[in-house]
């Protein structure tokens, strides 16, 4: 059984398309001229912007021209993520799929039912001859991922919509009103690389193992960031022992929690055992700290040849190293904030995502999200003045602010209408901390009702990415029952 053969067909058929193109965030050429053909195929008005979003709009159904006309909007891209034993090409290779019970998993790496599965949805609508609906726009987007840059780069008077779907929330039975927003924080510093010593023996230190994943909708989940366990491990290497840094490389994307981290370490002969006590006794202390949100975590003591390090065979200087090492183990990161006014909603919060030492360069990309701006700014002050105490250079980028709730407009209404007509109970209304690219189309489109929801996808960024099928059906029964509702003008 594949995922052809599940129901609805016609949706699982458009995300098996999906599937099969290589969409990693930057590089959607592909899928983005896969939709528009799809567009064009159906006779449909279908417009690629220079950036590669693709708007196509159908008209009403017979009897429903009078209707609001309704964007259904969702991105294209998809997060690559794998295991690190995985052989997988995001560039060239399709996403195998596999079932297993209620769920659709991926073999090893990331799904991309986030959100392809949504963009499923909204081509099935568009191909369907058997749904009431009035005018329809459907808005697929570029680079949402990794800098939310389609929406950012939207025209301001292309959409002619007056209520907005986005099918990128990812709980069923939770329609979300409003989402934090974010800025992207980038740090640089670069040093003398120093040459390996005689007797110094090369030390692979691996953290793996950590469960990681979306840096808004898990962040409350406390587990724990490799990047940030390695540089705690790191600072007891270099404030007790005469061991050097070589190498770090962890996580690889911004919105992702780090799963692993990779360091090189060059130990004189005679320190190796003491050392190796010393970061096994520290990585025991952090294991038991983190024992229920990453039990599968651990920590790889090796030897290895000076030949196979993956950089130079040069060490950072001592007084460089420890000064980076200490801004990262002090950086903010995870939860700074509860919100005081919307009971278990992250306020704000940083993701160490991508921390780097290489062939004389240090690096570190964070990724910043803030439901109140000030505060948003405030944590991006106090991480730059850590780093820039670290003679590290600070750069604020890709900031957009978040999409302010607005419970009693019609879309929302109608929405919860429909849902407890259809299930006999209430759904969840809230705001997330993730960001949704309803924020910035709705700055573009202050007038536009908007809403956000979609089926049940568990560990979203991450291989575990799993879609439940049942919910999948659901949903789409409720996205045509909701195209059916829309007022007229």
């Amino acid at each position: 059984m594949t995922i052809l053969d599940l129901d609805p067909k016609i949706v699982w058929k458009n995300f098996y398309a999906l599937t099969r193109i290589p969409r990693p965030s930057k590089h959607e050429e592909l899928v983005s001229q896969y939709l528009y053909d799809f567009g064009v195929n159906l006779g449909l008005e279908t417009i690629r912007d220079e950036f590669g979003n693709i708007i196509i709009r159908k008209p009403a159904t017979a009897g429903y021209e009078n209707r609001k006309t309704l964007v259904l909007q969702g991105h294209m891209d998809m997060v690559p993520q794998k295991n690190a034993d995985k052989v997988h090409d995001f560039l060239t290779d399709p996403i195998e799929t596999r079932i297993e019970g209620d769920w659709v998993k991926a073999c090893g790496t990331t799904l991309g039912a986030d959100n392809g599965l949504g963009v499923a949805m909204a081509m099935a609508v568009l191909e369907s001859d058997d749904i009431s609906h009035g005018p329809i726009e459907v808005l697929v987007t570029v680079d949402e991922e990794t800098g939310l840059t389609g929406a950012n780069q939207l025209a301001p008077n292309v959409l002619k919509g007056d209520m907005l779907l986005n099918l990128d929330s990812e709980d069923e039975g939770e329609f979300c009103i409003g989402c934090a927003g974010g800025l992207d924080i980038t740090v640089d510093a670069q040093y003398q690389g120093e040459a390996m010593l005689t007797d110094d023996v090369c030390v692979s230190l691996a953290f793996r193992g950590f469960q990681g994943g979306h840096s808004g909708t898990d962040i409350n989940l406390y587990r724990a960031n490799a990047n940030k366990v390695a540089a705690r491990v790191l600072y007891k290497v270099l404030t007790q022992t005469t061991a050097k840094l070589v190498y770090v490389s962890g996580g690889t994307l911004r919105n992702a929690i780090a799963r692993e981290c990779f360091t090189y370490l060059f130990v004189p002969n005679a320190a190796l055992a003491s050392v190796r006590a010393l970061v096994e006794a520290e990585f025991a202390s952090i294991k038991n700290e983190y024992a229920l949100t990453d039990p599968a975590a651990e920590m790889i003591f090796e030897t290895v040849a000076s030949d196979a390090l993956p950089c130079r065979a040069e060490s950072v200087p001592a007084d460089r190293a420890l000064a980076f090492v200490s801004a990262v183990l002090a950086c903010p990161d995870g939860v700074e904030r509860m919100s005081s006014s919307v009971p278990g909603l992250v306020e704000t919060s940083n993701n160490m995502a991508m921390f780097h030492i290489v062939d004389g360069k240090f690096s570190i990309h964070t990724l910043m999200r803030s439901s109140v701006d000030t505060a948003k700014m405030a944590m991006a002050e106090k991480l730059k003045a850590v780093f820039e105490l670290a003679g590290c250079t600070v750069n604020f980028s890709g900031g957009y602010s978040g999409w302010a709730p607005k419970p009693e407009s019609d879309i929302v209404k109608l929405s919860r209408e429909v849902y407890e007509k259809m299930y006999g109970q209430e759904p969840k209304v809230l705001a997330i901390h993730a960001g949704l690219e309803c924020g910035i189309i709705g700055s573009k489109y202050p007038d536009m009702e908007m809403i956000s929801y979609g089926s049940t996808i568990k560990s979203p960024h991450s291989p575990d990415e799993r879609a439940s099928i049942a919910s999948l059906a659901r949903t789409w029964e409720l996205v045509k029952a909701i195209l059916a509702a829309i007022p007229e003008k």
